[in-house]
């Protein structure tokens, strides 16, 4: 609806949720700020040649193997301890305050982002509400084995 490709709109509204992020007290690191530009860019690079699935079992193939991959890739990053992306520091910063569980407020955050994409006219797909159901379930689990590894402390 905006004219911006979906990488520039990664990269607008994850500048935007860093404000989310002040009166949580979360601190932007150099990860932050690189995980906004090169997830923009890298999700315009992929859609550029990746080709489109057709055929179902293929998309729910890709949905599940993605939510994984994003669970597993998230956990990594923030055990580097460089900073957390907009949404991994807004659930990192409402889990420290409240002692709520990592996947259900993560779960909360993706519900929230499906809510307000639906409200304002975007079309919700299945694959959408399997990501935002499992992506908690995925990084929390993710997170734990990393730390089980020894890779930081990011839980």
């Amino acid at each position: 609806m905006t004219g911006l490709t979906f990488g520039t709109t990664i990269i607008v509204v994850g500048a935007i949720v860093l404000l989310s992020w002040i009166p949580l007290r979360q601190k932007p690191g150099l990860g932050t700020i690189s995980n906004i530009i090169v997830i923009g860019i890298a999700a315009d690079a992929v859609l550029s040649v990746l080709p489109e699935a057709h055929w179902r079992p293929v998309q729910y193939g890709f949905t599940l193997l993605g939510t994984l991959l994003t669970g597993v890739a998230g956990a990594l990053y923030m055990a580097a301890g460089f900073g957390t992306g907009p949404r991994d520091g807004l659930m990192v910063g409402i889990v420290r305050c409240t002692r709520w569980p990592l996947k259900r407020v993560r779960g909360g955050i993706e519900l929230a982002v499906l809510l307000l994409g639906w409200l304002l006219g975007a079309t919700i797909g299945i694959g959408t509400v399997i990501h935002a159901l499992l992506i908690g379930p995925c990084l929390d689990r993710s997170i734990r084995a990393t730390a089980v590894l020894g890779l930081g402390n990011a839980h």
